[in-house]
């Protein structure tokens, strides 16, 4: 047992987040933390910390437990150093032990104090068993596969924009290997190819993983248990969120047949209380009912949850068969080419998923095709086309005075109030909210009314640049309904698999400059591209295979003879090898004891020629170590032949 929350209950002032519910957390776990937005997930996850007290109850974990803690307040962070020395930070002890390495390789340029040698020699064994000398290409690794090219390694971190620095953090909370490592909403920083590389490594980890997100398909991926916060309490599912699903589906429908059998019951026994009560010779029996009734433990009635708010596009134009074309466009950024002499073209009917790493041109492409940004080449629009473009630019179009319903009314959509203000409930602003002003909302608020503005456009042709970003389960299951009736076209760009499986008919993506179409779902997409992978194996060990120089025949004796000669060769070179191993071990050996001899420490000169007669060694040592296994592999390749 990792971590043991008993009985627990916290309250924000008059509002209780959870009451009398208890979780244990053990190792292996993978745990998809799930639930409503403002229900208290994030809270949660800081209770487990220990950033908040619980007013009942008890948590209790494990002796020297390690929690490590993904969230958006890490962005207050800052350091000019490199991200590749904010990454090596996590590796606490063996940085401070190679700055003191650093400070006592100058003291004994000159001095050759004993104490100083002696205290040298401790702090190279001990940054050995640190891995010391490999925290640098496990640091380069993490963050190159988070999706750092290697020359933005020495680049400092207060360069990078807030979603690269959270990569950063992120890189460096992997790197510590905490006992527990608990992730709120980490998709939200990283492009497909990040995630994916996200997902095979955390599928590898060591210790208990607890993710809060909305990407149910990384969930679906990564988890082996579901913990939902509802109504105040804690409910345990096993499985992905899928299996979730499916069990909360099955546990509501036999909550609701035992909630009628109760009722039916219930109106049953209270008919009869009411008919016999003033008989002398029943009143007993009816008293006897209504204390069993008073003592009955109700069945609650299914809480469906937040209502489907329905979202529906309206399209007011139909526009001609082709939307837009693309002829030999060209877009680069200085040296940086996004696209080179590309085509394309979007038909009426086409839902188009472009997808992709960050940084090879999508948000530029869709602007390139919104005619918002410059280019090269021909850009020919379509007959009776009317665009919308939802994206994180066009935040600044909207008007900071107005209040959000008075916003959405702007737009002169001709929707009702009661369906603007129903709309604004699917997008998370509920009650009295639709009256903030525009100019005090958050960054992911303000998103979701430009959104909002989209919807009711009336627009034929939609352009999407990571619409899911701030929107929570709900209202991507809604938004993704309303894109499926949606008469219109759009192209979509999301690292949100479930919803671009979902949603998109086509697939784009940007290959050297150019756009490589697809035309199928992004499941038959990922089929498609392991159908691809799995040919391109025969054909590379083909290659291989021809580039290889030809086998030796063994049809004659001469040839059978010359083997042997060789296998003899091959042996005794093996035998060479094998005395020199034993030597140069014995050599080795001898210099590590060397070393630890204090009269040779003591000597600041012999100590640096013991040492490196020592660094010498050891690399004759691995040379001839692989030499050795080439050799004994050839012998091995030789008898076979000579067998057969």
């Amino acid at each position: 047992m990792l971590i043991a929350l008993q009985d627990i209950t916290f309250e924000f002032g008059a509002r209780t987040i959870i009451e009398d519910s208890s979780w244990h957390i053990v190792p292996g776990d993978r745990v998809g933390l799930i639930g409503l937005n403002g229900t208290g997930k994030s809270t949660l996850l800081r209770i487990i910390n220990g950033e908040y007290t619980i007013s009942k109850g008890s948590i209790n974990k494990s002796k020297d437990l390690t929690i490590g803690f993904f969230n958006q307040d890490l962005l207050s962070f800052e350091s000019d150093e490199s991200i590749l020395s904010v990454g090596m930070t996590a590796f606490e002890k063996a940085v401070k032990v190679e700055k003191e390495l650093e400070e006592l390789t100058k003291k004994l340029e000159t001095s050759e104090d004993e104490a100083l040698l002696m205290e040298y020699s401790e702090k190279l064994h001990e940054f050995d068993i640190l891995d010391g000398y490999n925290i640098r290409h496990k640091t380069a690794t993490v963050l190159e596969g988070l999706g750092f090219s290697t020359s933005d390694l020495e680049r400092p971190y207060n360069q990078f924009s807030g979603g690269w620095r959270m990569r950063v953090l992120l890189a460096k909370l992997i790197l510590q290997q905490p006992d527990v490592l608990m992730l709120d909403e980490p998709t939200n920083h990283l492009d497909l190819p990040s995630i994916e590389w996200l997902e095979k490594y955390l599928s590898n980890y060591d210790g208990a993983v607890i993710i809060v997100s909305h990407d149910r398909y990384f969930l679906d991926r990564m988890v082996n248990k579901i913990v939902e916060l509802y109504q105040q309490e804690l409910h345990h599912y096993a499985g992905n969120y899928e299996d979730y699903e499916e069990e909360k589906s099955l546990r509501r429908e036999l909550q609701q047949r035992a909630f009628e059998n109760q009722q039916d019951y219930i109106r049953q026994q209270e008919r009869f209380i009411e008919r016999f009560k003033a008989k002398a010779s029943k009143a007993a029996q009816a008293q006897s009912i209504m204390k069993r009734l008073d003592r009955l433990e109700r069945v609650e009635q299914v809480d469906n949850g937040p209502s489907k708010i329905r979202m529906n596009f309206s399209v007011d134009k139909i526009p001609g068969k082709i939307l837009c074309t693309l002829n030999g466009v060209s877009k680069s950024y200085g040296p940086i080419k996004i696209l080179e002499n590309a085509r394309a073209e979007i038909n009426r009917g086409d839902k188009i998923a472009l997808i992709g790493a960050n940084g090879k041109g999508k948000s530029t492409l869709l602007r390139v095709i919104d005619g918002s940004d410059s280019y090269e080449g021909d850009r020919q629009p379509g007959h009776n086309v009317v665009t919308s473009f939802y994206a994180q630019h066009q935040l600044e179009s909207l008007h900071l005075d107005n209040e959000i319903l008075e916003e959405l009314k702007s737009c002169a959509s001709g929707n009702t109030e009661m369906e603007l203000r129903g709309l604004l409930g699917a997008f998370l602003f509920q009650g009295d909210d639709v009256f903030k002003k525009i100019r005090i909302l958050s960054g992911g608020e303000k998103a979701r009314v430009a959104l909002a503005k989209v919807i009711i456009s009336k627009a034929n042709f939609l352009l999407l640049d990571e619409p899911t970003n701030h929107l929570d389960m709900n209202s991507v299951d809604m938004l993704i309904d309303a894109l499926g009736k949606y008469e219109g076209s759009l192209v979509l760009v999301s690292h949100d698999r479930y919803f671009v499986s979902r949603t998109a008919n086509k697939i784009w993506e940007i290959v050297d400059g150019e756009i490589k179409e697809f035309d199928g779902t992004y499941t038959e997409w990922e089929e498609w591209k392991k159908r691809m992978a799995a040919q391109a194996q025969p054909a590379k060990a083909e290659k291989e295979k021809k580039s290889a120089p030809a086998p030796v025949q063994q049809q004659k004796a001469p040839v059978d003879n010359t083997l042997k000669k060789e296998l003899q060769k091959q042996q005794r070179q093996v035998q060479n090898l094998e005395k020199q191993l034993g030597d140069l071990k014995a050599k080795v050996q001898q210099l590590e004891a060397d070393m630890a001899n204090p009269d040779i420490y003591a000597d600041k000169n012999k100590f640096k020629s013991v040492e490196s007669a020592y660094k010498t060694a050891s690399a004759e040592l691995a040379k001839a170590m692989a030499e050795y296994e080439a050799a004994f592999e050839k012998v091995m390749e030789l008898e076979e032949k000579a067998q057969g």
